[in-house]
C-alpha cells in the first residue's frame, strides 16, 4: 500500500465543499490550511496497514485520532472524513 500512500501525497486535492463536510461530520471548525495539514500528516505517518482499497475509494483508517479518511482513487481528490467514534 505504500505505493497508494506516495501516490496519495503527490497527487492529493480537495473541493471547496469537502471542507464544510469535513468540519461538519467532525462537528470541528478548522480552516482549511489546518484540515490539509491534519491529512498529510496522518497519511505521512500511517505506516500502509491501515490502508484499504474497496472499489474507487481508498479508506485510510487512523486509530489513534479515530477518523477514517475516504479518497477517490482516480482523481485522489478527498471525499470526506468520517469520525469513528460516532459509529
Amino acid at each position: 500500500m505504500n505505493s497508494y500512500k506516495n501516490q496519495i501525497l503527490s497527487k492529493i486535492c480537495y473541493t471547496e465543499f469537502v471542507y464544510e463536510r469535513i468540519n461538519k461530520k467532525l462537528n470541528k471548525n478548522y480552516k482549511k490550511e489546518e484540515i490539509e495539514i491534519m491529512i498529510s500528516t496522518i497519511i505521512k505517518e500511517n505506516d500502509g496497514f491501515e490502508f484499504k482499497k474497496i472499489g474507487k475509494n481508498i479508506y485510510i483508517t487512523n486509530p489513534l485520532n479515530k477518523i477514517r479518511i475516504t479518497i477517490n482513487t482516480h482523481s485522489f481528490r478527498i471525499i470526506t472524513v468520517d469520525d469513528l467514534n460516532k459509529k
